[in-house]
């Protein structure tokens, strides 16, 4: 792996300062993340060459680290730089943007290894576009069997691609996790419902990730005059409820048509609709 003149490309990586097509990017077999998925990352997606809600990202990015004990070679200022140069070196506006910083490289040990070890900061850049509101999602429940901190975005996702995977074999698109009764989230999305004009989304505790697309959410109801109420709700809610929403970076706030293959949702058209168009006047107006 060489350093490289950052000419236009279609896909992009990044270790360290090295950059470089996917395809040619090489790690050390020693970074602690191929032992123990001992790092955070997050991800967005850029329109215009844009990054999308980039600030509360990096926020969520340092905070995550700060809660495993990392300590970050770049600032704030410094890591958003190094995003933005290099969405501005893509053939197209319009990519997903992942990082994640890994506590170093060593020698396999389950200590944390000693303090003049620096993170590895990756990067990823892909030319994919969010998926547009109109999408109608088929779901899936599953025990949540995690561990229980899920409000860090850490890179341990064994779980979420086990659960990912028998919703692809059930012919769904996401997988509700609940703990008993309790729905928690989803494999790779916060979970949401609407019941009798309120917006019910589950409290940011340690058992769900504090998602930026469910901030904009709260957001977007608050604007609306919709009430929002956070807190606990149950399956048995999920299959009541007048609508069940999905949302991440890459999908603000999609309705689910079925869960377990029962019919869900759709008795709330004229609210999602409201929803939907706010949400996606936001991001068309951030990344212009």
């Amino acid at each position: 792996m060489k350093k490289v003149g950052l000419n236009a490309m279609e896909q992009l990586g990044y270790y360290n300062g090295n950059y470089g097509s996917l395809e040619e990017m090489t790690v050390p077999m020693n970074d602690r993340v191929c032992y123990f998925g001992d790092g955070v990352y997050d991800a967005t997606y850029s329109r215009h060459y844009k990054i999308f809600t980039l600030d509360e990202h990096v926020d969520r990015f340092y905070n995550s680290a700060g809660l495993l004990g990392m300590h970050l070679a770049q600032t704030k200022e410094e890591l958003k730089a190094i995003l933005n140069e290099m969405v501005g070196k893509m053939d197209t506006g319009e990519n997903f943007v992942y990082w994640q910083a890994t506590r170093g490289t060593g020698i396999r040990n389950h200590v944390y290894p000693e303090a003049d070890v620096q993170p590895n900061l990756w990067i990823i850049l892909r030319p994919v576009d969010v998926q547009p509101l109109s999408k109608k999602v088929k779901l899936i429940t599953l025990e949540d069997t995690r561990f229980l901190h899920c409000n860090i975005k850490t890179l341990n996702l064994l779980p979420s691609c086990v659960a990912s995977e028998k919703a692809k074999q059930a012919g769904a698109d996401e997988t509700i996790f609940h703990r008993g009764e309790r729905v928690t989230e989803c494999a790779h999305s916060n979970c949401h419902i609407i019941k009798d004009g309120v917006f019910i989304t589950a409290p940011t505790d340690h058992l769900i990730l504090p998602g930026i697309a469910r901030a904009h959410l709260i957001k977007a109801c608050k604007a609306l005059n919709i009430p929002v109420d956070e807190t606990a709700y149950t399956v048995a809610d999920v299959f009541a409820a007048d609508e069940v929403l999905i949302s991440s970076a890459g999908s603000f706030g999609l309705a689910a048509e079925s869960v377990d293959g029962k019919p869900v949702g759709g008795k709330a058209p004229e609210l999602l609709a409201k929803l939907h168009k706010y949400l996606w006047d936001e991001f068309i107006a951030e990344t212009a």
